[in-house]
């Protein structure tokens, strides 16, 4: 599949860099970045090394400029963005598999959470510590050479919220043919999609329609003949 196609959800393209960021986690917006893994209905968005660096610039890791000097790169060295596009993917598939897992109240498979354990490792060795106004905060080590660096952020944000108290509110959008992920927000822990625009309004609409039809049959059946 291509990065854009007029897919499940709605009537109108989507690419990466236009795709809902409805997961309330950086982590989980970019597992969310395939619309389902259920066959043949998946469409993928990240296809190229360009869409992966549009989905983090629409996701808020790279300014326009750092996304400008990646895909600079990227021209001149096209097998390394190869390379980072496929880390990129598998990244996402083991924080699927972890989240979804979790998602499910079910043990996280330990391929998937050393996977995740080993991109930490790269990714933590390029935090630093830098002042700002008012005091200090935490900052990447990132270089033009590096084009691998909007995974970092992405790596840090899973392991954050897999030591937070909002582990227990991950969840599964509910509509079948949907598997995206989110963290429940709501007071009452009662959402069950990852959208009402996307999901939610699709699953009601679907059962009004079924409830109409299933009149309109019961009274075909038992209306008198002309």
């Amino acid at each position: 599949m291509t990065g854009k196609r007029r897919d499940a959800i709605g009537n109108r393209e989507r690419t990466a860099s236009s795709l809902e960021l409805v997961g309330g986690r950086l982590c989980l917006d970019f597992a969310n970045t395939v619309s389902t893994r259920i066959e043949p209905l998946r469409c993928e968005y990240l296809t190229t090394y360009g869409e992966l660096v549009g989905w983090s610039q629409h996701a808020g890791i790279l300014t326009d400029d750092a996304a400008g000097t990646l895909l600079s790169s990227a021209v001149r060295r096209p097998d390394l963005a190869a390379a980072v596009l496929e880390r990129a993917i598998d990244l996402r598939e083991a924080l699927y598999q972890v989240f979804a897992a979790i998602a499910e109240q079910r043990e996280p498979r330990e391929a998937a959470l050393a996977a995740l354990n080993a991109a930490l490792h790269g990714a933590l060795s390029r935090l630093e510590v830098r002042p700002s106004a008012g005091g200090y905060e935490w900052a990447w080590l990132q270089g033009a050479d590096e084009l691998d660096w909007m995974l970092w952020p992405i790596v840090r944000s899973a392991a954050d919220l897999l030591t937070s108290t909002d582990i227990g509110r991950v969840r599964q959008c509910a509509r079948e043919g949907c598997d995206w992920l989110f963290v429940d927000a709501s007071k009452n822990q009662s959402r069950r999609w990852c959208s009402m625009d996307l999901c939610g309004s699709r699953v009601k609409a679907r059962r009004y329609y079924r409830r109409r039809k299933r009149r309109a049959e019961g009274q075909g059946r038992y209306a008198i003949p002309d």
